[in-house]
């Protein structure tokens, strides 16, 4: 199941707060980068984003779940509703992400 737009557009607006946010469409779903490092994506219209430090302190009991057959787990954000919450998770998540690789 593809995730809807609207769900994309809710997500950027609670994330709209921060400066930098950004999204490529891939495959029916979307991927989310700020200061162009990927924290996560939307699919199947639920908010994922990478287990990093910062995250598992912020959310403890969030679930892990896959966002596609045969990915890596990702943190559930099921608080989606607190527009603060969220841009203090993509500001805790940003150091400990890798850059992004360089285009040869």
């Amino acid at each position: 199941m593809a995730s809807s737009k609207e769900y994309l557009e809710f997500i950027m607006e609670q994330l709209s707060g921060l400066e930098d946010v950004s999204w490529r469409a891939m495959m029916g779903e979307y991927i989310l980068y700020y200061r162009g490092k990927i924290v996560g994506g939307i699919y199947d219209d639920r908010f994922l984003v990478k287990p990093v430090k910062p995250a598992l302190a912020m959310m403890p009991e969030a679930e892990k779940e896959l966002p596609y057959e045969g990915a890596k787990e990702m943190l559930l954000v099921d608080n989606v509703d607190d527009r603060d919450f969220l841009c203090e998770l993509l500001e805790a998540m940003c150091d400990e992400l890798p850059a992004p690789k360089k285009k040869k």
